[in-house]
């Protein structure tokens, strides 16, 4: 994705005469994940508390999909002491293959906008998001971001991360480590971690535990079968969400 932006030169403000022209120059182009680090607001909504929970509804959008596709049973929303957050269900796990891209398939999905998880002819329902661009806006956003995934008896894991090189140059979400594989498993599933960048939102934030209990609680009660555990070992406290019936049966919640 490529975001133009319209830096219209101050001095064009005073009308004739005012000196600089207004030209191509005047247009700086920003693309992929730079653009959601420049503009936050057009892909999250806000840099205030909303737009900090939405990088955790991303991902949990993605899990809750895999539910919709009835494959994941369980998700696991972890809050950190160092600030990051780990989201884990037992869905059918990224695939792993190389993308007609050219790169590993979980590379697209936390680095490429809109990718989401619809890979192949069995694209499954979307659950929800306020934008709905995906993975990488929680990457872009995150000072890091890993991803584990165990699938076909494999565990894959790769790391991406912002930093600045000597030039001054944004890399953004960019992978630090290839697609490895870390060892065996007889489990399936995705484990996000990420650590939000507090330096792009509102000063003084933080994820609120019972923001994300109410929303948690909707999901699980809007999805019969999907238990949802929350873990805030901040102040090491859990809560669990699990509905068996189905919505209409449950409108007196």
């Amino acid at each position: 994705m490529v975001e133009q932006v319209d830096r219209f030169a101050e001095s064009s403000k005073g009308g004739a005469g005012a000196g600089t022209g207004y030209d191509a120059d005047d247009i700086q182009v920003l693309e992929g994940l730079v653009a959601v680090r420049k503009r936050p607001g057009m892909y999250i909504g806000s840099t205030s508390s909303s737009g900090l929970h939405h990088l955790v509804w991303e991902i949990v959008d993605n899990a809750v999909d895999e539910h919709l596709a009835k494959y994941c049973t369980r998700i696991d929303v972890i809050l950190q002491k160092d600030g990051s957050v780990t989201v884990i269900d037992n869905g059918r796990g990224i695939p792993t293959g190389m993308h007609k891209t050219g790169v590993p398939t979980p590379q697209v999905v936390f680095t490429i906008l809109h990718a989401g998880g619809k890979f192949g002819g069995s694209g499954y329902k979307k659950s929800g998001g306020l934008h709905g661009v995906g993975a990488s806006v929680t990457n872009a956003l995150s000072e890091w971001l890993e991803v584990e995934i165990f699938r076909e008896g494999k565990i894959h894991k790769q790391r991406f991360e912002y930093w600045q090189d000597k030039n001054g140059k944004e890399h953004v979400g960019e992978p630090t480590t290839g697609l490895e594989v870390t060892g065996n498993t007889n489990k399936s599933g995705t484990k996000v971690t990420f650590k939000p960048d507090i330096r792009v939102f509102q000063s003084g934030i933080q994820l609120n535990y019972d923001t994300l209990t109410e929303r948690l609680q909707e999901i699980a009660f809007l999805n019969s079968g999907l238990r949802i555990v929350l873990k805030d070992e901040r102040a090491d406290k859990q809560d669990e969400f699990y509905y068996e019936a189905e919505p209409a049966s449950l409108l007196s919640f």
